[in-house]
């Protein structure tokens, strides 16, 4: 039997990926600083870092979500520095952006057992193995996957065993959002 997606917790809604288009109203702080830092890839604009408590993540961007426009004007083609750049020059108070929830990652939800194990191995955040027959493996989990968030919350570049730290003191209901280990590591290069 496949575990089932339970509750309602914070950490299940924070990991959510969306499909279609979110407009988001972003704005400086009193450092005429978003927060916020872009990449390009393949022609198109990323979210490459999101500071803590910056207004970028106060309006709910994330690592991996892809920009598609910035004050009404398409981002496709433009470079990282173009990119970078449209944010700096934009007025403090409003910035407009056009966005799509991580295009490249996923969420896996899944059911610790009665050793408190989902069944993963991770070493420097990337998922290496899996348990035969565990949650993990039943429920889709795949490996060269890198983790991003466990239960919504960002684990990028944490060490492993502050990321099996907080897994430990998940609830028995274990959301995880990965990103193949090629668009990640191109990413955070």
């Amino acid at each position: 039997m496949v575990a089932p997606l339970t509750g309602n917790n914070l950490g299940l809604r924070r990991a959510e990926i969306r499909p279609g288009l979110r407009e988001l109203h972003l704005c400086k702080d009193e450092r005429g600083k978003t927060g916020l830092q872009l990449k390009s890839i393949d022609q198109g604009v990323f979210v490459q870092l999101v500071k803590a408590n910056s207004p970028a993540s106060l309006v709910g961007l994330r690592f991996g979500d892809q920009v598609l426009q910035i004050n009404g004007k398409d981002c496709a083609g433009w470079s990282t520095d173009k990119a970078n750049r449209a944010l700096k020059k934009a007025a403090p108070e409003k910035i407009v952006v056009i966005v799509r929830d991580r295009p490249f990652q996923r969420t896996v939800t899944m059911h610790k057992d009665s050793t408190g194990h989902v069944g993963f191995v991770i070493k420097k955040g990337k998922i290496v193995s899996l348990t035969k027959g565990s949650s993990a493996a039943r429920n889709g989990l795949l490996i060269n996957h890198y983790i991003c968030e466990l239960n919504g919350q960002n684990v990028i570049g944490l060490k492993d065993k502050q990321i099996l730290d907080i897994l430990a003191t998940a609830g028995s209901a274990v959301t995880i959002t990965i990103i193949p280990t090629v668009i990640y590591e191109h990413m955070v290069k």
